[in-house]
């Protein structure tokens, strides 16, 4: 009585079955994660940032019971490897040298997103028989469409377990998170750290908080259609730096503001009245997720004033249990924020090919284990064992 449909538009499924298995926490009213709802999905594809021209092109899963949805899975046909931030290009040269098409692929993931979050999405209870046919029916889809390969990326650790039992290569990779303790506040966040990094910090602010302007916390009602035309061009800016072609179209923004307000921290750097910079946070039920930053002026430690530390404040007066401040970064590990692994899993068609994967994801693994160890033991938290710096 199990089936599992493929669908090319998040629009064709109901918004309630989708996030019935994506998970919402009633006492907070928040989404367990806020990328995989069909709000946030769907206004990636109605503003045409995802979709055929993009090189992802929806083909998203949906199981059902007797007819009834359990489990769905975002799922995309991928023509490159831009916007997934868990690299895979040696990989792609390595196989067309070798005489084979490494695209098109299959990739489940939040576009353009490297957030952890749960990729296959049920309904409580359905956890093992959901992922069961969700990982079967991608697999399927790939094997039968002549498809070299399936990645499913930014999953959670459980899920990349049970992924190695269901016979995908186990992935490891690093990001820095900062974890709330339960402070009251921010100086007793600070008073956990060494006194040279705290008074580092210390000096950080002042000197951002000296660029000669006020800084604004937004969200809901607060954030206002102009404040995105201020953000599209901080969101140029960075993405011609980083990207050369931003990911992202104006109308994405559009597209949040009318879905997405309480569920967006939106911080501003605002001069004479207009803003010069700003950071775009996303909020889920434990965390607080910085995804982007720019600016039209530069100003000494504004950004980590502005992405950083006053995530931090957010999520101690908010109550979150910790903040994912986005992908790369050792510098964010001197400003409390602590090495963390992040996984994914991978389907490779081909046996050999296979094989020389799992060999380089074996050692790479071993890798980010020790670099995690290593730049725990340095972290800039008081430790009583050494405390010269103290």
């Amino acid at each position: 009585m199990l089936q599992v449909s493929v669908f090319d538009e998040i629009a064709r499924i109901d918004p309630i079955d989708w996030d019935s298995c994506a998970g919402f926490v009633r006492e907070s009213g928040r989404p367990r994660d806020p990328f995989t709802t069909h709000r946030f999905l769907h206004s990636l594809e109605a503003s045409n940032s995802v979709g055929p021209d993009s090189g992802w092109i929806p083909k998203h899963l949906v199981a059902t019971d007797k007819g009834a949805p359990f489990a769905v899975m975002p799922l995309y046909v991928k023509l490159h490897s831009q916007g997934e931030y868990i690299f895979d290009h040696g990989w792609a040269h390595a196989f067309e040298r070798a005489g084979g098409s490494y695209y098109p692929k299959l990739q489940s993931a939040v576009p353009f997103t490297p957030a952890t979050g749960k990729r296959f999405l049920t309904l409580p209870g359905r956890e093992s028989d959901g992922m069961a046919a969700l990982a079967a029916a991608a697999v399927k889809l790939a094997s039968a469409n002549g498809i070299s390969s399936l990645h499913i990326t930014f999953c959670t650790e459980d899920e990349a377990g049970s992924g190695a039992k269901l016979g995908f290569l186990r992935r490891s990779g690093e990001q820095f998170h900062w974890f709330n303790k339960d402070y009251e506040n921010f100086e007793e966040f600070l008073g956990q750290l060494s006194s040279r990094k705290r008074n580092n910090i210390r000096k950080e602010r002042r000197k951002a908080n000296a660029f000669g302007g006020a800084i604004r916390a937004l969200t809901g009602q607060d954030i206002k259609p102009c404040h995105w035309d201020y953000f599209w061009r901080f969101y140029q800016d960075t993405g011609s730096r980083k990207w050369g072609i931003p990911y992202l179209t104006r109308g994405f923004f559009d597209e949040i503001h009318e879905k997405m307000r309480n569920d967006i921290l939106l911080v501003l750097c605002e001069r004479d009245g207009d803003p010069i910079a700003g950071a775009l946070n996303f909020v889920g039920d434990q965390a607080l997720y910085g995804r982007y930053w720019g600016c039209l002026e530069n100003h000494p430690c504004l950004h980590f004033e502005a992405c950083y530390y006053r995530a931090i404040e957010f999520a101690i007066e908010s109550g979150l249990k910790r903040v994912e401040a986005g992908a790369q970064g050792p510098h964010k590990l001197a400003r409390g924020y602590m090495p963390t692994a992040v996984h994914s899993l991978h389907w490779i068609a081909d046996p050999n090919f296979r094989r020389a994967v799992s060999e380089y994801v074996d050692v790479e693994s071993r890798e980010i284990d020790s670099e995690i160890a290593y730049l725990s033991s340095i972290s800039p938290f008081k430790n009583r064992e050494r405390n010269s710096d103290d």
